[in-house]
């Protein structure tokens, strides 16, 4: 029974230490701000992205596009997977007088590390009914979602005209 009396008082002042030694260790130092190289990769990728449909380059244009990703095209419904993306990239791409082409003038990073966004304007020249080159000029807004490889790809992106309306 002694022994139990002196490994008590040694013991309860022993963890009594232990646990405060715990609770005054630093914290764990926080992880390395990425947000504008992961911005400048945002503005690359944007930037790629845009020579790529101006190249007419379907399959490229779609593989910027995450697995998931959602394009938003004015007068048109959501494309929600890559069969209805590629189907409307293709169709894009073979209209007559077809050139086009975007500029990111902004991109951020979320401090996650995981998801961000570009903003910009574009300008596109189609030929009309008649044959005339027609020019839109626009803005867009697109939101890009690294992935596990450490690249990023499109998970959102929405674009609209500048012009007004036709009547």
């Amino acid at each position: 029974m002694g022994r139990l009396r002196i490994i008590a008082k040694l013991g309860i002042p022993t963890m009594l230490l232990v646990l405060l030694a715990a609770c005054t260790q630093a914290p764990p130092p926080a992880p390395p701000d990425t947000r504008a190289a992961d911005a400048a990769a945002i503005r690359d990728r944007d930037a790629a992205w845009s020579k790529v449909t101006a190249a007419k380059d379907v399959e490229g244009f779609v593989g910027f596009v995450a697995d998931d990703g959602v394009i938003c095209p004015p007068n048109a419904p959501a494309l929600t997977d890559k069969e209805a993306i590629r189907k409307w990239a293709t169709d894009m791409t073979s209209s007559p007088g077809i050139a086009v082409g975007w500029t990111p003038s902004k991109a951020e990073a979320a401090g996650s590390s995981d998801l961000g966004y570009s903003i910009g304007t574009y300008e596109m020249t189609v030929n009309d009914a008649k044959g005339k080159p027609m020019t839109d000029r626009g803005k867009y807004v697109t939101v890009w979602k690294k992935q596990a490889d450490g690249s990023w790809k499109v998970a959102a992106d929405i674009f609209n005209s500048d012009l007004p309306a036709a009547h």
